[in-house]
């Protein structure tokens, strides 16, 4: 969708349909406009003329226009804006993704696409922004700040130092540096990091940011940085800690556990702030297709004890400040035309959806088909040669047969370092029936495709075996198991797939999603996608045993995020976020 100012001929032909003087080109009759500014709910009709808002007028004072939508007993609302979302997250093409989040009433996206860079450098970002173009949402696209996200811990398929950023920046679609993850970077003022932050301030567009567990002095020294924003919220307490600092924060869908408690906080303060919006961050295809995106979060916070005005008000007018963006985010005079018709207010049921002043979507579906651009897909992107059983063994260096302690991971997501006694024979470790085992390998042709293992404590004994190419945020190949043989299987099926999930049960391959586009995204239809993707989510369940709400499918594509805090094995070796050093797993003989 354009970016280009609303044209002066088409505001003349408004100002004038707003006196009455010549007809709108679309009239909206009988329905109550949600006032996200004043917080009211006032019956009005609204006229548009092009691709803008006309006049918010008493019901009925106009009757005038080449077409006239009767919405009586309907609510007008502007377009929900996502704050922070990776379109990756959902497998799905660009086009696909609107089709599925426009008709639930999401009319603009910030969307990060960190994925594809991470996997295919500028040009991945390069075709995020070509795939997008001409569709009827709005993709306003970040830089993505951290490719790698842990430098040093880890190899993706491309590095961003301060010359990537700079051309990011210069980019008419790109409206921000994406968030900055590499957190210990920040506060110790790395040079890489000074590099990228220099470039983004430069430019004068919005810094966004990732300040996972950062308080008092370390929250004010990543503020003091000139990032300003935090969608990774712990609790209500870190809400509220850093609403006072001064951060934009972003109530993120992904994490519903953190939802009730940090709605319970920020209705204690004396008045909701302006710098408090929503954004789904990542949502896979069945949930997305299922129970939606942006509308599914507001729906959430509504039941969580927020006003429907004021969820909506978070997710429209307070995301569009932040984005400073003056012509989006509210039912008046002289914004853009992105609108939403809700048959249900505290239910955000999204009957029409209209963008830029066109009717798009009515009753859940497009009105008219989209027409994406003609792009290439990037595939071809796993560059590694099938595998065998043993390279999903833990080797014990120096011991041949006997007995040795090995460095283990504890938890899923937050993570915690622990130690195990093995018994070595012929020079692999003999894994404990009550643990399991995690292999990670370098997937895109840039460093040695060494195999790097390690025992997984805290997720039981895995009844099979399931293996990604989708993993945050440098999406090298990852396995998890217990039998070398079915993990092998698991892998080697991704790697044919040109990437994709696979699930191994009693030594078959059970289930399986393919995303040969970057390893990432597939090109099959929505619905195609969100089958395929549930399938391989319930073969997962019936072989580990999920433990909300850290121990769950998605938390096997954030087991290396090295980033983070505590232990995380990558296609370098056990790295530890805390110290940003590398280990092998082996500790000592025993």
């Amino acid at each position: 969708m354009s970016t280009e100012p609303i044209p002066m001929d088409i505001r003349q032909r408004a100002i004038a349909a707003a006196q009455g003087k010549v007809p709108f080109d679309v009239l909206l009759t009988g329905g109550t406009v949600v006032d996200v500014a004043t917080l009211e709910l006032r019956e009005a009709d609204v006229g548009l003329v092009g691709e803008m808002i006309a006049s918010v007028h008493p019901r009925g004072k106009y009757r005038d226009a080449a077409r006239v939508h009767d919405v009586t007993g309907r609510w007008i609302a502007p377009g929900l804006i996502d704050g922070h979302v990776h379109f990756e997250s959902s497998h799905m093409l660009p086009h696909n993704y609107c089709s599925v989040v426009l008709p639930q009433g999401t009319t603009t996206i910030f969307c990060d696409p960190h994925e594809l860079a991470n996997v295919l450098g500028l040009d991945g970002v390069r075709w995020a922004v070509q795939a997008s173009r001409g569709l009827p949402m709005r993709f306003i696209v970040q830089a993505s700040s951290c490719v790698p996200a842990a430098p040093g811990l880890e190899t993706s398929g491309a590095d961003f130092q301060a010359p990537e950023i700079r051309e990011l920046m210069g980019w008419p679609e790109v409206a921000g540096l994406a968030e900055v993850m590499d957190m210990r970077a920040v506060l110790e003022a790395s040079p890489r990091m000074i590099g990228i932050l220099t470039e983004a301030l430069a430019s004068g567009k919005i810094i966004e940011g990732h300040a996972r567990g950062l308080s008092a002095e370390r929250l004010q020294a990543y503020l003091a940085a000139g990032i300003s924003a935090d969608h990774e919220i712990t609790s209500g307490e870190d809400a509220l800690e850093k609403l006072r600092a001064g951060m934009t924060v972003e109530l993120r869908g992904s994490h519903d556990y953190m939802l009730p408690d940090a709605v319970a906080a920020v209705l204690s303060l004396p008045v909701i702030p302006t710098s408090l919006t929503v954004c789904t961050d990542d949502v896979f295809p069945d949930y997305l297709v299922e129970k939606g995106g942006m509308c599914d979060v507001v729906r959430r916070l509504v039941r969580y004890g927020m006003s429907a005005v004021q969820a909506i008000r978070c997710a429209t007018i307070n995301n569009a400040i932040r984005l400073r963006r003056e012509d989006l985010g509210m039912v008046c005079a002289g914004r853009r035309a992105d609108l939403i018709v809700l048959s249900d207010l505290e239910g955000i049921a999204v009957e029409h959806v209209y963008t830029s002043g066109r009717h798009v979507a009515a009753s859940g579906k497009l009105v008219e088909a989209l027409h994406p651009p003609v792009v290439s897909l990037p595939t071809k992107t796993m560059k590694v040669k099938p595998l065998t059983a043993d390279d999903f063994r833990l080797r014990i260096p120096d011991i041949t047969n006997g007995r040795a302690v090995v460095r283990t991971i504890k938890g899923a997501r937050f993570n915690s370092w622990s130690e195990r006694e093995v018994e070595v024979k012929d020079g692999f470790a003999v894994i404990p029936d009550d643990v399991s085992v995690m292999t990670v390998i370098h997937r895109h042709g840039r460093s040695a495709a060494t195999p790097q293992v390690a025992i997984i404590e805290g997720w039981d004994r895995w009844g099979g075996s399931y293996a990604t190419s989708y993993s945050h945020d440098s999406h090298n190949l990852v396995a998890y198991g217990f039998d070398p043989e079915e993990m092998a299987l698991a892998a080697n099926t991704v790697i044919g797939m040109g990437g994709g999930d696979a699930v191994v049960q009693g030594g078959k391959l059970v289930a399986s999603v393919a995303f040969p586009v970057a390893g990432l995204l597939s090109a099959k239809a929505p619905e195609d996608v969100a089958r395929e993707h549930h399938a391989v989510v319930e073969a997962a369940g019936r072989i580990v045993k999920w433990q909300g709400p850290y121990r769950t499918f998605k938390a096997l594509s954030g087991q290396c995020l090295a980033c983070n805090p505590g232990p995380h094995l990558t296609d370098l070796g056990l790295t530890c976020g805390d110290t940003r050093q590398i280990f092998s797993s082996f500790l000592r003989a025993a």
